[in-house]
């Protein structure tokens, strides 16, 4: 019964829209109706500004990382209970109930959920985003590349347990199909280039 708690628990947290909520209480206005109409901090950067972004980012890694800890401490560190608490969190953020399934692309809460789960990998795929998005100035790129070798990093530096293996590469596919608009614009040469400004 507690691991289905924790998992529940870690979809409603990761739904908890801070982006939304942050916006709306600043502009009043929707986020989602604005630039790429996600309620991520990439779009808070680009529609309403570099300290909201920058909370929206922290809050957004918080829920990710409290959702894996909350189902470790209830499962008493079950993998299945943790990994799947990893992907519902990342559901959650994705597909929020409280904003009718309109969410974001996961990227924070991702970071938030294997930052408990798999911290050593996940630093290394972080210094390969801030590699890639200094060179191509596209967060989206940096994101996807930085998911999709996750799995692998997570296999070469701690040959966890086959949930934690199958989360990290669940998760990482699930990154990169949220980004599949921003690959047809890479393509076209359309994609935002990141100014963080």
């Amino acid at each position: 019964m507690m691991p289905f708690l924790a998992v529940v628990l870690a979809y409603l947290v990761g739904g908890i829209p801070f982006g939304y909520l942050l916006v709306k209480m600043k502009t009043g206005e929707d986020v989602r109706a604005k630039g790429s109409g996600n309620i991520g901090a990439t779009n808070v950067l680009r529609t309403t500004g570099r300290l909201i972004a920058v909370i929206t980012l922290l809050l957004d890694i918080a829920k990710g990382f409290f959702a894996v800890w909350l189902a470790a401490k209830l499962s008493h560190d079950s993998p299945w209970c943790m990994s799947a608490a990893a992907l519902a969190v990342m559901a959650g953020h994705a597909y929020p109930i409280f904003l009718k399934f309109r969410g974001g692309k996961a990227v924070a809460s991702f970071i938030g959920a294997f930052l408990y789960l798999t911290p050593i990998p996940l630093a290394a795929v972080l210094i390969l985003f801030v590699i890639v998005v200094a060179a191509s100035r596209h967060i989206s790129l940096g994101s996807m590349v930085a998911a999709g070798t996750l799995p692998l990093a997570v296999w070469l530096i701690e040959h966890p347990p086959a949930p934690v293996l199958l989360a990290s590469l669940a998760a990482g596919t699930f990154i990169v199909y949220r980004h599949k608009a921003n690959v047809d614009r890479i393509r076209a040469g359309t994609e935002n280039v990141f100014r963080f400004k």
